[in-house]
């Protein structure tokens, strides 16, 4: 009986263990290499939609009052996507309320859209005292995002839209006053 046990162990030991050496295998492949055309990385992605025109959008804001971007046509809009739970977009948002009170009368419009939940949004907005439109979405958001060029989903992300409505910049990242002015200054009249 005992040497019956220890061949039905041994033998449930060797499947087991050629059974998770396959699963260890398979995990630890490298990336597929994308299709020719595809992007190869976020700036890739981004640089696509630099020159063209700006998407279209209808997000509601925090009162459920729905907005479109055609709303601030004529504009240089900074549209920048964020969220609550992200750092460098917390760290972000005093750079952009200060470029929306200093640059606002001269044809800046900063549009913020939250991929997160409108509570936490509001909570956020309230305590920060932001001072521009809050555009919330969750799953829509995120698809707008991508229209944009963000196809690797990164927060925050900004795109500079110019009086024509088309794409002027994009920035990847924590973006400072002192960038969004640099980008904004040759796009006025």
């Amino acid at each position: 009986m005992k040497t019956g046990n220890l061949v039905t162990g041994a033998v449930v030991a060797v499947i087991l263990g050629v059974s998770g050496y396959a699963l260890w295998q398979g995990s630890f492949r490298p990336p597929a290499i994308p299709p020719a055309g595809e992007e190869r990385s976020p700036a890739a992605a981004a640089s696509k939609v630099l020159g063209q025109s700006a998407p279209e959008f209808t997000l509601a804001d925090l009162e459920g009052t729905p907005h479109r971007l055609s709303e601030w046509q004529g504009k240089v809009v900074v549209v920048n996507f964020w969220a609550t739970w992200c750092p460098p977009c917390r760290r972000e948002i005093p750079a952009l309320i200060q470029l929306q009170e200093e640059w606002g009368e001269r044809g800046v419009q900063v549009v913020g859209i939250a991929i997160d939940q409108p509570q936490l949004v509001e909570e956020y907005s309230d305590t920060m005292g932001i001072n521009y439109p809050i555009l919330v979405g969750e799953a829509e958001a995120v698809e707008i995002s991508r229209r944009y060029g963000n196809r690797f989903g990164q927060l925050p992300y900004t795109a500079i839209v110019d009086p024509r409505g088309e794409i002027a910049a994009i920035k990847r990242g924590e973006i400072t006053l002192e960038q969004a002015q640099r980008i904004i200054e040759p796009l006025l009249p």
